[in-house]
């Protein structure tokens, strides 16, 4: 059983960074893809960004520039660094590994 756990969300001004991270633990293999998405209030679940064991990336234009994924594939974890945040990034952060989902952390950005 796969498990993800999500940390590193908070308060932020506009403009300001967060880096996210999401441990996965259990047997999970050589190859996998890991997405990070979130849901803002009221709206459904959107992709953020998505990374491969080999280290291919994809983002959506909305995180295209701003957001970056990275993998430490020792450590079993996958981090989103976000920058030039903004009110509209206001969300519950998942991630999202096979079937499974991690509990989510809340970003919010607000001056």
């Amino acid at each position: 059983q796969v498990r993800l756990m999500e940390s590193g969300g908070g308060l932020v001004q506009p403009g300001g960074s967060l880096r996210l991270s999401c441990a996965a633990s259990g047997i999970i293999g050589p190859i996998w893809v890991m997405g990070w998405y979130r849901q803002p209030p009221g709206k459904q679940r959107e992709l953020v960004a998505r990374i491969t064991s080999g280290g291919s990336t994809t983002y959506p234009d909305s995180a295209l520039g701003r957001f970056i994924i990275s993998r430490d594939n020792a450590k079993n974890t996958v981090y989103l660094q976000m920058n030039s945040l903004q009110p509209e990034d206001t969300a519950v952060y998942y991630c999202n590994l096979f079937d499974q989902w991690g509990q989510g952390t809340q970003v919010t950005v607000s001056s």
